[in-house]
This record gives structure tokens, sequence and C-alpha cells, in this order.
């Protein structure tokens, strides 16, 4: 133990050095070894390998003595250092060395999955955990590192540390690394061979790196974090005590079972032949995760809200591998299989890599790129770890499975949206919960109902992990934990303020530009076309936006601002992607650039992506023919440094990691999660990318700023969502007098009978044919629309709440089964009959972009909008105000008039109103001054309401001619419409 330090010693540079190694010594059980214990040539304590093996393999020591009498140790050190060279310090640890004839000894003990065998125990126990301070490595010349720990004699992790009182951070550790610790010919710095991390620290700061490159070395933040980079105050301790003393929310980095199970259970060489050692948020994350599995057993649920490019495969790969190998104090496992669903069409390539590059013993890892009989055969036969798409659950062949609810399931989700709460969702829970046919109940209809309605909700054979980087209010709703407030949060958190903090990944909104279009349209035929539909007027937008003039001009400034501001970037790797509508904008656009480029000279390829065939102008177009190779190659082909831009239309967008994505180009409408997951696509780090770049020419700055800020740091709602609203949904459906109480209840009956026959088929649709009959003879068009769209809300909130609150009504089941049939069968809208709007009734006489914005979008801490619950079905609630208006205007609409129309009459303005209110129009309101926004809304709405009550002569007549009557009416409906345009949207 070193002696206490003096006053005047407090400032000096050694004082975190030595503070660290002392409660290492004090509190993790670490001995204190001399820097002459540390050979420099092996790179090893050779006194405490010896002692280790020796003491806990003497059968095999003896052995070896035996054998090369006189030469034991020569021998034991010369296989050593032969293996750490050829194999490397982790796979020797990992499964130790052997040595002729049948001499196998274990490196390193690591924790057993139980109690249960003591000698296992024993084993673990056994380990030797030492440091060495000023350690001399090298064999070229005397430099020395501060802190080297080792495990058994073998260095595992070396220390620079530095104190900021002397004017010292870990950024001067790191240029320590970089400037004069070259790995080369030093053993205890060569990647693999010696020390398995370097870890640059301050007093508050932590980074790490798995490999020394000279000056091309790259650190990677290691932080807790204070609501942003760094770490929060300890009480007493300096705020990194988290790496060497045992804290309330959990035991220190390099204590024995954390760093052992680093070693065992997490670092791990990719692919490309890179050391992957877990950042503090994945090994946090994972550890807790597994702390609450094995204590609190299946059946929970967990919300990690990582940033987008913290490593979520990793993190999902440590979590799958490791929940299947957790077991409890009985040795019984925890989970029997862990499957990991996506809800892309296509399996993450990347995922899928991950994965299996964790996979340490062969024919764990099941991928189930095939069809939906793979999935059913991998969860039959007891596969260990399945990686799956969601929608392979709602096929055929999973709901035939059964007999699984006696096995337990991990189910962990990547990026958990809207999917989990849906059909596909269901589907998967049944598969993993179904009993056997012999198993069901035999109780009354109601028993059977409450079963299902039971099978909805939480199930005690399966825990959810559910990863995503924006959480929805459903999302936080279905998995969250209940937090201090009593609103759900997330179980672990790294935010996206904290990433861009600790420059994990880039702020992806630092500069922002914003251009807007400016279209002069005139019509080419003589005739004077009226269009009635929103359908046609989005056409004519679609026409002048995708008009050979208007592209040709976005393209210009897209290239020019390329090649000026981007190309250099990244030593001149730089590449950007343009964000188009369409499938048509996307070849559009990629012509128009591949033309510019090639007539300006510009040394620039152009790539596309879409989906499918294109049908255009006669030809058919797809993207392997457009790029001349196959659809899979694309993402290696636009690495090449041939290639610097790609359009592209839906696809690329999500899911897309290319850290040399520098630029993007926005020409489509992006709102909410949307917009903060293909702008994201710019946020990875990458040697020599400082700064990104966004030019848009579709939406505002403010609008971006909006998607970001509730993702920005911890997401969280506003409240709760009341159930009770399902009550209110099914008592407005049956006002409508579509639905029959008996209907519903023979429908029952038979649905839920253990087999239809086909004659219970023919009745349920003949009770349903009625309800049918009844819509329609409904004589109002926006009463049908409200009935549509409220059934399908009643279906979608019930999905939702019977996942989370355990309802305990058979009749809200009952009207969800009758709803989701009846859905089915409902005709389907009737569009007023337009006029077909083609190119050639129109003709652009003038185009004009020019710059509208420019600057800065970043989020600043603080900068949080919290989510709102669910609290709409189809319709905004009023407010009071507003609800204060309506009655005015329908008292005096009856004193003027002498009718009697209630609130009910004029809630089909509402309906109106909802018609008018999509995409376009949510642009006009949202983007102008309410002078300029509202009269095209009332254009858009008076057309709309005397559509709507065409049949009602006498409300039509009054619209028409009562001036007042009908100003007081629209102004109310602007306001809502701009009141809902502002504050977005959060219907079911």
């Amino acid at each position: 133990m070193s002696a206490a330090l003096s006053h005047r010693d407090l400032h000096k540079e050694k004082v975190v050095q030595q503070h660290l190694v002392e409660r290492l010594i004090a509190s993790q059980g670490y001995g204190r070894r001399s820097p002459d214990d540390h050979d420099r040539g092996l790179s090893l304590d050779k006194e405490l390998v010896l002692e280790f093996l020796t003491a806990t393999q003497a059968d095999e020591w003896a052995k070896l003595v035996d054998h090369y009498a006189g030469q034991a140790e020569q021998t034991l050190f010369d296989q050593l250092a032969r293996a750490l060279k050829d194999r490397g310090t982790l796979e020797v640890l990992r499964h130790g060395i052997k040595l002729v004839p049948g001499i196998k000894f274990s490196l390193c003990f690591f924790e057993p999955a139980s109690a249960l065998n003591p000698e296992l125990v024993e084993r673990y126990q056994a380990n030797i955990l030492s440091v060495i301070e000023e350690v001399e490595y090298s064999q070229k010349n005397g430099n020395r590192i501060d802190v080297v720990l080792y495990v058994n004699g073998l260095p595992v992790a070396t220390l620079e540390l530095k104190n900021k009182l002397t004017g010292t951070t870990h950024k001067h550790a790191e240029k320590q690394y970089r400037q004069d610790r070259s790995p080369n010919g030093e053993p205890l710095l060569t990647f693999k061979r010696g020390a398995l991390v370097h870890f640059a620290v301050d007093q508050e700061y932590v980074t790490m790196t798995t490999r020394l490159r000279n000056g091309k070395t790259f650190f990677l933040p290691f932080n807790r974090g204070k609501n942003g980079a760094g770490n929060r105050d300890i009480e007493g301790e300096f705020p990194i005590a988290y790496l060497y003393a045992d804290q309330p929310e959990g035991k220190a980095v390099f204590g024995r079972d954390v760093l052992l199970a680093i070693i065992g259970r997490f670092i791990h060489l990719n692919e490309l032949g890179v050391m992957i050692f877990p950042r503090f948020q994945q090994l946090d994350a994972v550890l807790k995760l597994i702390a609450h599995a094995k204590a609190n057993g299946a059946g929970h649920n967990y919300l990690i809200q990582h940033s987008a490019g913290s490593g979520k495969s990793n993190t999902i790969g440590w979590t799958a591998h490791q929940a299947v190998n957790l077991h409890t104090e009985n040795d019984e496992p925890v989970f029997h299989t862990a499957i990991i669903v996506t809800d892309r069409l296509v399996l993450d390539r990347q995922l899928q890599r991950t994965v299996s590059d964790l996979e340490q013993t062969p024919g764990v890892v099941r991928k189930i790129d095939g069809t939906s009989k793979q999935l059913r055969e991998a969860i039959e036969r007891g596969a260990r770890i399945i990686i799956t798409t969601i929608q392979k659950f709602s096929t055929e062949h999973l709901q035939v499975v059964s007999g699984q609810h006696d096995r337990r399931f991990a189910v962990i989700v990547d990026e958990a949206h809207g999917s989990q709460s849906g059909r596909s969702a269901q589907a998967l829970a049944d598969a993993l919960s179904r009993r056997d046919e012999t198993d069901s109940t035999n109780g009354s209809l109601e028993d059977v109902i409450l079963d299902y309605q039971k099978s909805r909700g939480p199930q005690p054979n399966i825990s959810y992990f559910a990863f995503t980087a924006t959480p929805r209010n459903v999302t936080l709703e279905r998995f969250g934990v209940t937090g201090p407030d009593g609103t759900p949060q997330p179980f672990h958190l790294y935010s996206m303020r904290q990433a861009i903090e600790e420059k994990f990944i880039l702020d992806v909104l630092q500069n922002y530009m914003t251009y807007k279009a400016y279209y002069a349209l005139e019509k080419a035929v003589e005739e004077e076309p009226e269009f009635k539909t929103n359908k046609a007027q989005r056409k004519v937008a679609r026409f002048a936006q995708l008009h050979p003039t208007a592209i040709a001009q976005k393209v210009e400034v897209i290239v020019e601002h390329f090649r000026r501001h981007v190309m250099q970037e990244m030593n001149g790797q730089a590449k950007a992607m343009v964000v188009t509508s369409s499938r048509e904008a996307a070849l559009r656009y990629h012509r128009a650039i591949s033309d510019y480029v090639e007539s300006q000279g510009y040394p620039m390829g152009v790539l596309v992506a879409f989906s499918g065939e294109l049908e255009w102008n006669g030809t058919t177009f797809t993207e392997a023919e457009i790029n001349g190779f196959a659809e899979t190659e694309l993402p290696r082909q636009f690495d090449d440094a041939g290639y610097h831009v790609l359009v592209v239309a839906e696809k690329y967008q999500t899911g897309f990691d290319q850290p040399k994505l520098c630029a993007m180009y926005v020409d489509r409408k992006l709102a909410n999660l949307q917009a903060v997951q293909t702008l994201s696509r710019l946020n990875r780090t990458a040697p020599n990318k400082e700064q990104t770049f966004i030019l848009d020419f579709q939406n505002s700055i403010e609008d971006i700023q909006a998607a970001f800020s509730p993702f920005f740091e911890t997401t969280s709602l506003e409240a709760n969502s009341d159930p009770n609203q399902i009550y209110e949904l099914q008592e407005r459906l049956k006002g409508f007098g579509i639905l029959d109480a008996s209907e519903i209840e023979r429908f029952s009956q038979l649905y839920f009978a253990r087999r239809l026959t086909s004659q219970d088929r023919i009745e349920i649709e003949r009770l349903l044919t009625n309800a049918v009959d009844r819509f329609k003879a409904e004589e109002e068009d926006a009463r049908k629309e409200e009935f549509r769209q409220l059934l399908k809300s009643y279906q979608r909130f019930y999905a939702f709440l019977a996942q989370v609150v355990s309802l305990s009504d058979s009749d809200l089941e009952k009207l969800y089964s009758y709803a989701a049939w009846l859905s089915r069968m409902l005709p389907s809208r009737e569009e007023p009959e337009d006029i077909e709007v083609t190119d050639d009734m129109l003709s652009l006489q003038a185009f004009k972009v020019e710059e509208s914005a420019f600057g800065s979008a970043s989020l600043l801490p603080g900068d949080q909008q919290k989510l709102q619950p669910i609290s709409e079905f189809a319709a905004k609630p009023f407010t009071d105000p507003e609800a204060k208006s309506l009655t005015e205007i329908i008292q005096a609409f009856n004193h003027k008039h002498g009718t009697q129309f209630t609130e009910t009459d004029f809630l089909k303005f509402e309906a109106v109103k909802n018609e008018v209110l999509d995409e376009d129009m949510l642009a006009t309101l949202k983007n102008n001054p309410p002078d300029v926004s509202e009269r095209a809304f009332n254009q858009a709405f008076f057309r709309g309401a005397i559509r709507a009550f065409q049949r009602e002569k006498e409300m039509q007549n009054i619209i028409l001619t009562d001036a007042e009557a009908r100003e007081r009416v629209f102004a109310l409906m602007f306001a809502r419409a701009l009141r809902e345009a502002r504050e977005g949207k959060s219907a079911a």
C-alpha cells in the first residue's frame, strides 16, 4: 500500500493513477506487482502464470515436469509465446494451450452458469487479477505504460492516466498512445498478441481502443454519461470510479466478475479483423438485462433506447448469446431460445454477420433467410438462436405451431416500432405460447373468449427485449418500465445527445440548407378543367416537381454543392445520397445527374436504388439493369471510390450503414420517425469525416427540429394513454346503427368454436353482409367514412391495449374479432369522379429554385419534446374554446334559419376537414403564414362541404347563401386544422 499523499502532492499527475490502483487492490482483490515482474520479451508476468497453473492444474503440471525434465518452465513459456503470437491473447485466455504429450493448460476459468458445481466455482475464484504501475514494456527504449492489468499473468489492459489539475486530460493520453507508443516490435502493444484494450483516462473522461496504429489510432468513448457526454459525479469519488469501484448501479468494470465476463463473452474479432470491445453503454445494457432476467425469469419487457449508430447490432448479438446461456441458481435455463426479429422484409445482413461472429459453438445460430417452413422447423427443433423477419410469423406454417408454452423465449426486437402492436406481433406471441389442442379450455364460450383476450397480453414464457433509437408512444407503453412519475421509460438509455457530444456519431443537423421552389403552371388545353379531388391536385403538384426543367435546376444545385463543399471531405472519399419521393422520381434524378456530370466532364459515378420493376414511357426498368450489377452488390459497389452519389426511393433510407456518406439532398416530405431515420444515415463517424451537409427542397428547418426533438434525450410520454377510451370507441361505433349486438353475439358463437365448418363460414358471411348492407344504406358519405375510420381505430387501439392491460371483458374481444372481418368486407371508399390529369394538359411556364434558409438546425440541451399518448380516434378532440365556439355557431344557425341542427350534425364538418387535411394541405398550413394558408384551406373545405351535404339541401343552401354563418364554420375548422398541423398527429 502506497503512502498517503501530502497536500503538496494533490496536483501531481500521478494522483489519479495511484488512487485507481489503490482502489483496485483494496476493493477488487487485485495483487500489486513490481515493474520488474513484467517480462518485456514475453510480455508476461511469468511468476503469476506459474502460480496460477501449478495451483489450479497440478496434475497437468506434474505431467509437464515429468515429460520435460529440467525444461518444463522453458518449454511452457516457449509454447505460450508461440500461441500468443499465432492465436492471440484472447484465444489463449479462452481456450488455453496444448503441449505434447496431451498436456492441456487453461489460462483462465470463466464464471460457471450456476453455483451448483463447487469445483467450477472454486476454479473461477482461483483466477489471479494483478496490477503493475510504470511498466517498462519496450525492448527498444525506456518507454513505460502508467498501468497494466493482468489476468493470471497475461496482460489484458493498459492505461495512460492524466490529471486535469495539472492541465493534462485524456486527450493528452490519446496523443501519447499515438505518438510515443508505437506497437512495432513491442509484444505488449501488438494487436491480438498483447493487451486486449488500451484506455486513455483522466478523472472525468475515458476513451479506449483495441488497436494501436500510431497516428491512425482511433479511440472510442467509454463513459456512463451525465445527460450528455462525460460521467456524472460520484460522491466521495472521481466520476470515473465505475472503472475500479462497485456502484449502486453495477459492479466495477475492472472487477473480477465484469472483466472476466468481458474477456469470456464480449470481446470478439469481426469478419473484417477488427477486435470489438464493448463500449460502456453496450456493456452496461447487456449486464443489466441479463441480471434482471436471471433474477426475475421470463415474462418481462425491456425497452433499450440506444442512439442510431451506437453499435446496436453488437448489443443485440451479445444479449442473444448470453440469454441462451443464462441459468438459474438451480441450473435451469432461463431461456431455451432467443429469437431476433426485424420488421424489414429482408434480413439485415450486418445483424446476421454480427450475431454469427459471436458464435463460439458452431450450430447455435439459425438464420431464416428462406421460407417460413424453415422458421417453423427451427422453433420445433429447439434452435438456440434464431434470426428472422417478423412477417414470417403470420404465415400458415407458423399457425400450426403449438406446444411451445412450456419453453421460454427471449424475443429480441430490432427497431421496435408499430409492427410490434400489429397482427404479425400477435402471431409471434401465439406461435410461442399456443398450447396443444388437447390443452384447450373446456369451459364456457365466455371462458374461451377471455382466454383469447388473455393470450394477447404478456405471456409468462416470453420476454421482449426491444431495441430502438426512436421509440413511438405505443413502443414506450408496450415495452417501457414505469418511472417515478408513473409514465413508461426506457429500461436502458444511450441518448442521441450523449452520442453526439461524445463524438461517437456526428450531428447531422449541423449544416442544414433549405431551398424553396417557385412554379408557374398553365393549362395546355383550351377547356377549363375543374379538379374536384386532392388526388388530382397532387397529380398537378407532381407534374411540376418532376418536370425536366425543375429537376435540371435542382440537379445543378446538388452536383455543384457536392463538388464545392463535400467532395473533398474524407480525403476525397465522401459520398452523397439523393432522397426522392417515388421510383419514377429516382429514375429521373439518376438520369439527370448522369447527364449533367457527363456534360460538365465531372468524374462522378452515380447509382440508383429502388425496389421491383418500374414502367416509364413504355419501357421497364430495374435497379440492376440501370446500375449494371445485382441489387445485392450495391452496398459494396457504392463503397468503391468510383461512385459518389446514390439516388434512392424508400430503399436504403433506413438500415443502410455507409460511414462515407457526408451529404444528403432531400426532395421529398419527411416527418417524425421517417425524418430521423432517413437523415441519421449521415451520422456514422469515419477517419477524416468532420462534418455533414443536408440540402432540403421540401422540408423546413423547424419541421426537422420538431421531428428530432422527442428522441434527442430521453424519450418520454406526457401521460399514459387512458385505457377507458376503448369503451368510448365502442359506444361511438354503436351509435351509427350499423352494428347489431345479436349478430356480433352469433358471430362470436361461431368464430370462437373449436372448429369452423363450411356451413358456419356461410352463416358468418351472412351476418356480416347484414352490417355491410346497413353501411351501404347510409346516405351520408362523411358518416360512412367516419365509421370506417373508427372501426380501424378500434382495432388498432384494442390490439395495442390488450398487450399492456388486463381487460377481462369478453365483449371487447368479440367486437375486435367481428370488426376485423367486417373491415375486410366493407366496400372500398368511392372517390368522386374527376378529370384524369395528364402531362399534356399542363405546361410549366417558369421555374425557380433558391436558397431560403441556411445554418445549424442542431438541438440544444433541454430541447426535448414529450410524446403525446394515444388520445384521438379519427378526429382531434375539441378544446374548450372550440367547443364553446361550436355551440355558439349552432345556436346562431338555428335562431337565424329556424332549424334544429345539433352538435352531431356539425361534426360532419369534422369529417370534411379530415378529408381536406392531406399531406399537401398539412405542409401548406405548417409552412405558410395563416393569412396565406387560410385561403387555400377554405377553398378546399368549401368544395368538400358542398360534396358532403349534397343530400342535405337545407344545410347546403345555408352554406351557399349565409356568408356570415359560413365564415364562422370555416374559421373554426381552419383553426382546428392549423392546430393539428402544428402539433402533429398522435392518433391511434
